[in-house]
């Protein structure tokens, strides 16, 4: 620095016997004891250099907050503001980012407190980013000029930001379990299969289902915490069949019988890991209806294995459009990687040329039963888009329907006719023909409005001549639809239409 940065330490007054002196107290905590005696007749170049390596940036402003001279010793800060050559003369207020800008009149005003208070900054580079910077000031002699003193935050910032990310991902993992938690405890409370949690060391029953309560004729406070083989008769081969599945063994489901009713059930446990012990997971249902589920018929069997592996798309949705399940030739046209993934999504994700499609398909078939050849698109998840024919059923489910989709890709059929020299409409021949013979201005526009009535036409012959829908797969009002019809003679309209 060129010129004094504060008055000349006085010469320390003389000192008394060090036998009858105590030192003296600092009046304020933090502060040096006799910094007239420790410091001595400290230089204007001493006090500088002092002052410099005492923070990441030092600035010396004057009273009018205008920065009078820097020092900047971390290397890193000092390449990301370029020296800070260019703020001497400007002032602090102006350095900083707009978010900052009223802390600078209070840091300039904190050297009237009797505390050093440390205030967050953002500086701005010469590119316009902000590096967060902590600043506390400090009085420089009688001149009214203050030292700012900032330490270089930017560590401390990511620091903080992977702490943040880290907690988001918690709050993520944590989220996730819970609703996992949810729905295998809504499954073991709604499943009608008897579901029990075993501990094996003690051979008691841990937890039961609702389901358990009927399968034993007892509530469940009498169930869980009771042995599990106090419900059967001959337990010999129970006990080996639990004590094979904890040993990791797999054996054959086991048919046993209960003291309850007498009835014949079907034992299948599975061991899994909990708290770093082995709990079993048993499952009990009745051999009766376990054998009636196996007599489904061959052909209704291999109708479904069928369908599975049709190569047509096959999907089976709710009656809000909610896929339950899919084959898997519609799993590979719409590029998802499981029925998992697919399942619960909207069919009209993947389904549909506009947001009406799905909508207009669904009403028809309530009000139908079915829809043969319903054309429009299906995409995928990489983007693509292929042309696609729907023939679609309801299908009654206690009261609520639901629906079954086959989709069929044309796309291939479509390339065929093209190459094979499908006849234009009469209207396109007639575009042909004016080639050459109109302004090209003309013929952009002839062109334009033939695409129109083919447009709406297709519209209104797939939306079964339902204006509403009609305008809503156009993207156009109601009103600009029905001045269309009537420029291109579509259809009858009557005047209350129009209006």
């Amino acid at each position: 620095m060129a010129e004094d940065i504060g008055p000349k330490a006085k010469a320390p007054p003389p000192q008394a016997s060090p036998a009858k002196t105590s030192p003296a107290k600092p009046s304020v905590a933090g502060e040096f004891l006799s910094p007239q005696t420790a410091l001595g007749n400290l230089d204007a170049g001493s006090a500088a250099s002092l002052i410099a390596v005492a923070s990441d940036i030092t600035l010396i402003v004057d009273a009018d907050g205008v920065i009078r001279d820097l020092s900047i010793q971390n290397e890193e800060l000092l390449a990301e503001l370029e020296g800070g050559r260019r703020w001497i003369g400007m002032t602090l207020h102006d350095t900083v980012a707009p978010d900052s800008r009223h802390k600078v009149a209070s840091l300039l005003q904190d050297h009237a407190r009797t505390d050093v208070r440390w205030r967050h900054i953002n500086q701005v580079t010469a590119d316009g980013r902000h590096l967060p910077i902590l600043y506390c000031s400090v009085p420089l002699g009688q001149h009214g000029r203050v030292v700012v003193f900032g330490r270089d935050m930017r560590a401390f910032s990511a620091l903080q930001q992977r702490l943040m990310n880290a907690q988001a991902s918690l709050e993520q993992d944590y989220s996730r379990l819970r609703d996992a938690e949810i729905r295998y405890r809504l499954l073991f409370q709604t499943s009608s299969e008897t579901v029990l949690i075993i501990d094996p060391a003690r051979g008691r029953i841990v937890e039961a289902n609702p389901a358990a309560r009927e399968m034993f004729g007892a509530d469940l406070r009498d169930i869980v915490g009771h042995p599990l083989l106090a419900r059967f008769d001959k337990t010999e081969a129970i006990e080996r069949h639990l004590n094979a599945v904890r040993n990791g063994e797999t054996p054959e489901d086991l048919t046993a019988h209960l003291l309850h009713g007498q009835r014949e059930v079907l034992v299948r446990a599975t061991a899994f890991r909990q708290d770093a012990a082995t709990m079993l997971l048993v499952r009990i249902s009745s051999a009766h209806a376990v054998a009636a589920a196996a007599s489904l018929s061959v052909v209704k069997s291999k109708l479904l294995r069928a369908v599975e592996s049709a190569p047509d798309g096959f999907v089976v949705a709710d009656n809000d459009g909610l896929i339950l399940t899919a084959n898997a030739a519609f799993l590979e046209m719409a590029g998802v990687m499981s029925e998992d993934a697919a399942r619960g999504q909207a069919l009209d994700r993947w389904v549909g040329d506009t947001g009406v499609d799905l909508t207009v398909l669904i009403a028809n078939l309530r009000q139908r039963g079915s829809v043969r050849l319903f054309s429009t698109a299906l995409r995928s998840e990489t983007g693509t888009s292929v042309q696609v024919e729907i023939s679609a059923v309801s299908i009654a489910n206690g009261g609520k329907p639901s629906f079954g989709f086959a989709i069929r890709n044309v796309a291939p059929r479509l390339r065929v006719e093209t190459k094979a020299g499908r006849t234009l409409p009469r209207s396109v021949e007639q575009l042909q023909e004016l080639i050459g013979r109109v302004a090209l201005k003309d013929l952009v526009r002839e062109a334009t409005e033939v695409i129109e009535r083919l447009s709406i036409e297709a519209a209104l012959e797939l939306t079964n001549d339902n204006r509403a829908s009609a305008a809503e797969m156009l993207g156009l009002s109601r009103q600009s639809l029905y001045v269309k019809l009537r420029r291109y003679g579509i259809g009858d309209l009557d005047p209350s239409e129009s209006s």
